[in-house]
């Protein structure tokens, strides 16, 4: 039997050859077979390529229906869709590669370890990478990567990890370069982990146990497979993990002892957003009444003494007459001493902070009765709409810098248990809320018409200025605050607004229309370079439509179609957070414009911004 006959007879009760066809396999034998022909398609053989005339080759892809269904024990672990791309035209090594791209799967569903044995299999390193596999392979690994906590743990995930790595395949024709293949393929998928999520494995005792053992588990292996000193050292590198000797020190015969002891891991070695996000300022409200705060920012290991000493300048009143006490819920009061810290180790507050008179225990005069605040409207008046618009844009940057895609997926599945791993998102989104207030407050404690004319121009102008800078989080904010009900009914101060000054806001509000799934602001935002912030809420919305819509688990199956439409409306985060200090995104802010946007006061209850526009202008 010749060599080309051979393998046919090999794979003759293979049915996912045949066109169209719906295969079925039972076993790990079958499905092993499955796996060895797609490797040998992949590598372009040439007895695998179906010779009968077929319609004429085009640059278009053309995907197939063909779908192939693994069953263990009588039920279906896996459903895999076969991609049919063609080539184009040019013959040669770039058609044998498009002929390999003809026999890949993509998944369809699953059980969490069959998608990650598929994975594994399917992944591509880097010596035998062709173009169209690696681009397959990478979307593969990353939409897995980001979506896993939505149907299995960090914990679930290392074990499963450490299972293929020490897995010893039992086929006799197994040799010893496929296996180290596989042992690389896990290391490779580790070293992208580590360099997507780490932000969340960075506290994760699982993830710690998990490297210590694997590198472990490396390092033995390393004297008899020295192809895996590269994958080593990557781990080394991303996890800052250290071994006290060489390998070159432990014989074959010592080479079974036990190294965990000798693994050492610098806590402070994994340097990531969060990390990063902790050495910045974080915002914090300061009530001064009971519907009224002044928004700040103050550093992490900030304590009581600092925040009065900012309000009491504001205010302009004495730091010994005032008090911090943090209300807890429900209805807890706590008086915090001087040298009592704000903040927990998760930067949330202690509780609601607000700031009252020791002599009187009360909180301080109303927000519009005190003189003070009454002198901001001219305050405001006098700074530099676009400087005011860079200050804005800093800040919201440096918030929207430090999120992580799989942010959004967190707060989407698992919002109310996850809470820690949502907080640069939430602290974004409570700045969105917190910018379109204060646009309303500014213009609703301002007595003068005159004054609330040249207010809201200045607003409309700084909106304009976000657009430009590409902020489209803080232009949205502004343009809605303006909006809101409580500002646009005052029909005497908008007739007062010159011309064209109302074209251009007429201008900017119509990028903010919702109609037709906000076609304006999707279609300016795909013209739009990068780096640039997105209206976060939208994206949310995005994202918890695809969940509703969609099941998540199809017969006990995860739905990897799903988690791969989530995942790719996720990457737009890594895509506008791209370059942005080549691109200019975070001009140098004016200082005194800076101190100002940084301790804006605000008004939080709508009734009482209700009554300030009734009072400003009383309904006819």
């Amino acid at each position: 039997m010749s060599w080309d006959c051979g393998l046919k007879y090999m794979f003759s009760v293979s049915p996912s050859l045949q066109p169209s066809s719906m295969c079925i396999l039972h076993d790990k034998e079958e499905l092993s077979r499955l796996e060895m022909v797609q490797r040998l398609a992949k590598d372009g053989c040439r007895f695998l390529q179906n010779h009968s005339k077929g319609p004429e080759r085009t640059n278009e892809p053309v995907q197939s229906d063909e779908a192939v269904r693994v069953q263990e024990r009588g039920h279906c672990v896996l459903v895999l869709r076969r991609m049919a791309s063609q080539p184009a035209r040019g013959g040669g090594k770039r058609e044998e590669a498009a002929v390999a791209g003809n026999r890949r799967y993509t998944v369809v569903s699953g059980t969490p370890e069959k998608i990650l044995e598929h994975l594994l299999n399917d992944l591509k390193l880097e010596e035998d990478q062709t173009a169209t596999q690696s681009k397959d392979s990478d979307t593969l690994l990353d939409d897995f990567l980001l979506t896993y906590p939505v149907f299995m743990s960090t914990g679930d995930l290392c074990q499963a990890l450490l299972g293929h790595y020490c897995c010893k395949l039992c086929r006799s024709k197994e040799d010893t370069k496929e296996i180290v293949e596989r042992k690389q393929k896990v290391a490779h998928l580790v070293s992208q982990w580590l360099l997507l999520c780490r932000d969340f494995l960075r506290e994760d005792e699982h993830v710690k146990v998990f490297m210590k053992t694997l590198y472990r588990y490396m390092l033995d292996d390393l004297y008899e497979h020295p192809g895996l000193q590269k994958d080593l050292r990557e781990l080394q590198k991303l996890y800052q993990l250290h071994r006290r000797h060489t390998v070159e020190e432990y014989s074959p015969q010592r080479k079974s002892k036990a190294l965990f002891h000798q693994l050492s891991l610098k806590e402070n070695g994994v340097l990531s957003k969060a990390t990063h996000r902790q050495t910045k300022q974080v915002p914090c409200h300061v009530y001064i009444t009971m519907d009224s705060y002044l928004s700040m920012r103050a550093h992490p290991g900030a304590v009581a003494q600092d925040l009065l000493q900012i309000v009491a300048e504001r205010m302009g009143v004495s730091q010994n007459e005032l008090a911090l006490v943090a209300v807890t819920y429900p209805g807890g009061r706590l008086l915090l001493q001087p040298h009592d810290t704000l903040f927990s180790p998760s930067l949330q507050p202690v509780g609601r902070l607000h700031v009252c008179r020791k002599d009187l225990g009360e909180v301080l005069n109303p927000f519009t009765e005190n003189s003070k605040l009454q002198q901001r409207t001219a305050h405001m008046l006098s700074l530099n709409t676009w400087d005011v618009a860079v200050a804005f844009s800093n800040i919201d940057w440096a918030m929207f810098d430090s999120i992580h895609e799989q942010e959004l997926i967190y707060f989407t599945f698992r919002r109310h248990t996850n809470g820690n791993h949502t907080a640069a998102l939430e602290l974004l989104l409570q700045r969105f809320n917190e910018i379109q207030l204060w646009v309303m407050t500014e213009v609703l404690v301002c007595t003068a018409l005159y004054q609330r004319v040249q207010l809201i121009k200045k607003f409309i102008k700084i909106a304009a200025h976000c657009k430009t800078q590409r902020n489209l989080h803080c232009f949205f904010a502004i343009i809605m605050g303006l909006n809101t009900a409580a500002v646009s009914r005052l029909s005497q101060t908008w007739e007062k607004i010159p011309g064209k000054f109302k074209k251009l806001f007429s201008e900017l509000e119509s990028i903010t229309d919702p109609s037709l799934n906000h076609k304006a602001y999707r279609d300016m935002f795909k013209k739009m370079k990068a780096p640039k912030i997105p209206f976060l809420p939208l994206l949310l919305k995005d994202i918890t439509f695809i969940h509703e819509g969609n099941k998540t688990f199809h017969d006990n199956l995860v739905n990897f179609e799903k988690l791969h439409m989530i995942a790719d409306t996720v990457r737009l985060i890594r895509q506008c957070q791209k370059d942005h200090l080549g691109n200019g995104m975070s001009p140098k802010s004016n200082s005194d414009v800076r101190a100002y946007m940084d301790n804006l006061h605000i008004i939080d209850n709508q009734q009482t911004l209700f009554e300030l526009s009734h009072r400003l202008e009383p309904r006819t």
